[in-house]
């Protein structure tokens, strides 16, 4: 059967809904087994139970679907998922639907699910197929709408039977393939841009283009004041709240970068006591290490003596040797 693309060997399902007639069922089931043989094969299958079957994905090479007399079916968009999924790779849908060219997106009134064509021909793509077309319209007399439209729930009389096709792709939904990739270097030889010469010349600045006569230098100096040139007085430098934390001691910041730090430090120093006479020998040398300490020195093996710093003793060095 020429007109609905169907040849020998194939694997067909006949879809049909309940306003089907069953004799027009039954002929057009024994013509297309007819035409398929016995190396094909031909199911039938209702439309309100399609999405329920149990048929595995690349079932048939084509689905013809509402092509029965007095069919007046309206496919979903799961119905048409589920015939995308069972029909193989570059298989083909033929469908016929009752369409309203009235029909709006988002429009009331349309209780019985009629799309216009555009709508119709969005949704078989949006379920997978592609080359998606329209092969006839059939125009309906006002009284073969109304009835059909009665069996629907819709309420107008601009009803029309479209007849539409697809094609799934040439792959399974989640088919893998591995890409040949290759890295190899290529030798491409380096083409030095060509830079337009006038640009060039626009963005260039040489000695000749500016004239000494016409630029007038400043001289660093005489960017000063007398007043920048004169050195600041340190206790000028710090800040309103140097120094305060404590009301009998003067206290630095931390990271003093104002000089208070070193000017404590220098008076801290200054008012340290001075090495007593005990930490000396005869020799006067005992508190500045071992390199200058006798080999009898009672201090020797210590460390050197900070200023101030009080002696303790081992009994074991005061010990006659």
């Amino acid at each position: 059967m020429a007109e609905y693309g169907v040849a020998e060997g194939q694997h067909v399902a006949v879809v049909w809904d309940r306003h089907s007639k069953v004799d027009a069922l039954k002929d057009l089931v024994q013509i297309i087994q007819g035409v398929v043989g016995q190396q094909g094969g031909v199911s039938v299958e209702n439309l309100d139970q399609l999405i329920k079957s149990a048929h595995k994905e690349s079932s048939f090479d084509v689905i013809l679907s509402g092509l029965v007399l007095n069919s007046a079916a309206v496919h979903s968009s799961e119905v048409l998922a589920e015939m995308a999924r069972i029909l193989r790779p570059g298989g083909r849908i033929l469908l016929r639907e009752p369409v309203s060219p009235s029909v709006t997106p988002g429009g009331g009134g349309n209780e019985g699910g009629i799309r216009n064509p555009a709508q119709l021909s969005s949704t078989l793509t949006l379920s997978g197929l592609t080359e998606v077309k329209e092969v006839q319209k059939e125009p309906l007399t006002p009284q073969e709408a109304q009835a059909v439209g009665r069996l629907l729930g819709y309420q107008g009389d601009d009803l029309r039977f479209l007849q539409m096709t697809g094609r799934k792709p040439n792959f399974e939904v989640g088919s893998a393939s591995q890409l040949k990739l290759s890295f190899a270097k290529k030798n491409v030889p380096l083409v030095k841009p060509v830079v337009d010469a006038a640009a060039a010349k626009l963005w260039t600045l040489s000695a000749n283009d500016m004239n000494d006569e016409e630029v007038d230098l400043l001289d660093s100096d005489e960017l000063l004041d007398p007043e920048d040139l004169k050195k600041p007085d340190p206790s000028s430098l710090r800040a309103t709240s140097c120094g305060e934390g404590s009301s009998t001691k003067k206290k630095a910041c931390k990271n003093c970068t104002c000089g208070l730090a070193e000017e404590l430090e220098a008076e801290k120093d200054k008012n340290a006591p001075k090495p007593s006479a005990q930490s000396k020998s005869a020799c006067g040398n005992c508190y500045l290490g071992d390199a200058f300490r006798c080999a009898s020195c009672p201090y020797l093996g210590m460390p050197a003596f900070r200023p101030g710093e009080k002696i303790l003793l081992n009994p074991t060095q005061l010990q006659d040797t």
